[in-house]
């Protein structure tokens, strides 16, 4: 299905090094918010206390957290949890402070406000646990990255496996550096998106690279640029309906999904449209640089031999 057809080629690759030129800019300064600023990790991986507590009537959400900062806990992840009169509320750790203290400046202070909450559980999580699900995160970062460059290597040729995963390891560093830059919080859901953005920014490389193997196969008389020109301009009107619809499900989760979702489809918009642009214009240039050609593709025929040993 296509809205539109462009039926001259776009020459992307007139400029692709203006391109990625921008895209070494902003990976650096992204990597240079990380080291100087860091992530504003949640409690998953630092460690904390989460506590759920009930109402007999709708929570007031807005309410619990200006409660919670007027004793000095600003830094509390407040959102519903099941249902509308059941809160979640996740304190970081202090030092000096246990876990039962938490809890009980939380449970005092929330029943001077209202008194039907009813505290129903408290965890404490540990800053090993925290720790070990930094490493798991990052060991599934790496298996990621490690089955797309195998997946890519067989479907295609291995200049392809490596521009794609440059690529998408771009895409990934500048939601990070996003989140160090505006010190976002970094749970479990935005590292769940960042993984999601890996494959779908390969969904996009994989679609664009399927059309410009289709295109050396073909169309014998043009030139490696023109090849990538015209796989990308073909695939135009795909990527404005797959990448449209999806930011159309994620911006209703941005404007309506609450606290709970909001870093989550925070980190999938930049990767959509970071993704778009780096399977696009960051991929594709890194591909011609690298010197894919048609005979990469194309099988040369065998000559056939008579039985005197002349070529035919």
């Amino acid at each position: 299905m296509e809205f539109f057809r462009i039926h001259k080629d776009i020459p992307f690759m007139r400029h692709a090094l203006v391109f990625n030129v921008i895209s070494l800019i902003t990976f650096v300064l992204a990597v240079f918010f990380l080291a100087t600023k860091g992530l504003h990790l949640s409690i998953e991986f630092t460690g904390g206390t989460v506590l759920e507590v009930a109402y007999d009537h709708p929570a007031d959400v807005e309410g619990i957290r200006t409660t919670l900062a007027a004793q000095g806990l600003r830094d509390a992840t407040v959102q519903n949890f099941g249902s509308a009169s059941d809160v979640q509320i996740r304190l970081p750790l202090k030092p000096g402070q246990t876990s039962a203290q938490a809890s009980e400046v939380v449970t005092r202070a929330l029943s001077q406000a209202d008194r039907s909450v009813k505290l129903r559980r408290v965890e404490y999580v540990g800053p090993q646990v925290g720790r070990e699900l930094a490493e798991d995160g990052a060991l599934a970062l790496l298996l990621v990255v490690i089955g797309i460059v195998i997946y890519l290597a067989l479907r295609f040729e291995w200049r392809f496996a490596v521009s794609t995963i440059i690529a998408n390891l771009h895409d990934v560093v500048i939601i990070l550096g996003f989140f160090a830059l505006f010190q976002w919080e970094f749970s479990l859901p935005v590292l769940a998106a960042t993984l999601a953005v890996l494959g779908y920014s390969v969904n996009e490389s994989v679609v664009v690279f399927d059309r410009v193997r289709e295109t050396f196969r073909t169309k014998r008389g043009m030139s490696t640029p023109e090849v990538l020109n015209h796989g990308i301009t073909s695939t135009i009107s795909r990527t404005v309906i797959t990448h449209g619809s999806t930011q159309m499900m994620v911006t209703s989760m941005l404007a309506f999904g609450g606290p709970a979702l909001h870093y989550f489809a925070l980190a999938l918009t930049i990767g959509i449209l970071f993704g778009i642009y780096s399977s696009v214009l960051v991929a594709s240039p890194l591909v011609m640089w690298m010197g894919v050609s048609r005979e990469q593709f194309i099988k040369p025929k065998k000559e056939a031999v008579a039985n005197d040993g002349a070529v035919v």
